[in-house]
This record gives structure tokens, sequence and C-alpha cells, in this order.
């Protein structure tokens, strides 16, 4: 089976094999939700590595989330349900259907315009018949971040929506003095409402930016583990383990590290 080039076909029947009786235990046992987990990790993984720019990797990841995509195509194929032709078939009338600026009469002159027919082609798809059916028809599962921009972005398609960022920002501002208000009441249920309306609002505050909040908050991840690594690094120059620091000295060394990072 080692060859040089493979084919998209090869693919398909590796899985099969490893799914036969002849193939490995481990690939046979698995279910739709078992492996449900490496789809979202194998996800994760391309998006990081375009983040890092490094093109290699990419085409390694991309190769394993193609993996988790035939390999839940040969489940269901298994069960009856549909193959990986059904799969691609699904995608390309899809593909044509929606893009009736292509493939059609339908006029497109900007990114924006596209945007809109592809809505509204969704809708009649779905047989969606109100705008709050659209925020409905986005994915529970989401990530949050994610969840709440779409939502968002789909109610402002019918006006729902600020004029302006400074709006926005008053209203960011109004949400935190809620929470202040309730912070110290103990009042757990009421904590929770406020802290989600003020994610609420920063996410909105993103969208208006036209900043993704799920890749910024990534990137503020990123950037304390560096810094706080910086911080590590530093106290044992100094012969300490953090440990054995105060909170004003790691914040001494916090701040210096940000002029490096």
């Amino acid at each position: 089976m080692l060859k040089d080039k493979y084919t998209f076909s090869d693919l398909v029947d590796i899985m099969k094999l490893l799914r036969s009786e002849n193939g490995c235990p481990w690939d046979r046992e698995q279910t739709h939700e078992s492996i449900k987990k490496y789809l979202i990790e194998e996800t994760y993984e391309v998006l990081e590595v375009i983040d890092l720019n490094d093109k290699k990797r990419l085409n390694e990841e991309l190769g394993d989330l193609l993996l988790q995509v035939v390999f839940h195509a040969q489940i269901a194929q298994e069960e009856g349900n549909f193959t990986i032709e059904d799969v691609i078939t699904g995608i390309c009338r899809k593909m044509v259907l929606r893009h009736t600026h292509v493939f059609g009469e339908a006029k497109a002159e900007t990114a924006d315009d596209v945007l809109v027919n592809w809505e509204e082609i969704k809708k009649k798809e779905k047989g969606i018949e109100s705008q709050t059916g659209v925020l409905k028809d986005v994915p529970s599962n989401l990530p949050a971040l994610m969840r709440s921009y779409k939502v968002q972005q789909k109610a402002s398609q019918v006006g729902f929506d600020w004029d302006n960022v400074e709006d926005v920002l008053k209203k960011v501002d109004e949400e935190i003095d809620e929470l202040k208000d309730v912070y110290k009441s103990k009042d757990v249920e009421r904590i929770n409402d406020e802290l989600g309306d003020v994610l609420f609002s920063i996410v909105n505050l993103s969208r208006f930016l036209k900043v993704q909040p799920e890749l910024a908050l990534t990137g503020s991840i990123n950037k304390f583990i560096k810094r706080f690594e910086y911080i590590e690094t530093e106290s044992k120059k100094e012969g300490k383990s953090l440990q054995d620091m105060s909170l004003e000295e790691m914040d001494e060394l916090w701040n210096k590290s940000k002029i490096h990072i």
C-alpha cells in the first residue's frame, strides 16, 4: 500500500480496509459519537497552523481533518445511511444552487451582495420563514463567542442593530455597571445573568470593530502564556521559584515582559 502519490479514492479504500474484519481493532470500534472529539481537535489544529503561517504543517493538518470526514462517511455507509459520494454530491449541489450569480442569472457585484443572496437561498432551502428561525438555525454547540457573533450578525440583517460603535461602547459600560451592582449580592443566578450580558455586549463591540472575538481571545491567551513563561524564566535566573515570589515581584516581571512580548 506504500506509494509515492495517493488519490482521494486511495484514502477512501484505506479507511474501508481499516474498518473491515481484517483491519484495525481500534478503527472498527469507533462510532460517530466516539470520534466527534477528534473532528473538533483537528479543526482547531488547522486553525493554529494557519495562525502560525506554517504551510508545511497546514498540508498535514488538512489531511488529518479530511480523514475525519472520510471516517464519518465510512461509518455512515456501513450503517446504510449515505456514502462519501453522497457527501461530495451534496456539497457540489449546494455550491451550485447557492452561487446563482455564477451558475444562474442572479446578480452580485460585491461580497456583501453574495452574502445576502446566500442567506436568502439558505432560508428557502431549509424552509425558514422567520428571522427568529434564522437565529435558531445557528448551531447551539458552537463555541459561545462564535455563536453570539453569528446570532447578532443575523439579527442585524433586518436592521436590529446599533447605529455606531459609540453606542455599543455605551452599552458595554451599562452592562458592566449592572454587573458591579450585583457582584456583591452573592446571588449566583443574577451574577451569572449579568456576566453573560457583559460578554454578549463585548462580542457586539468586536463585531462592530470587525474582529472575531474567538480569535482575539485565543491571541490573548497565547500572549498570557508567553508572558507567564517570561516571569517563570526570569525568576529562575534570580534563583527563585514562583511559589517563593510575592505577587508584587511577579507583577514587576509581568510589566517587564510587556516590553518583549
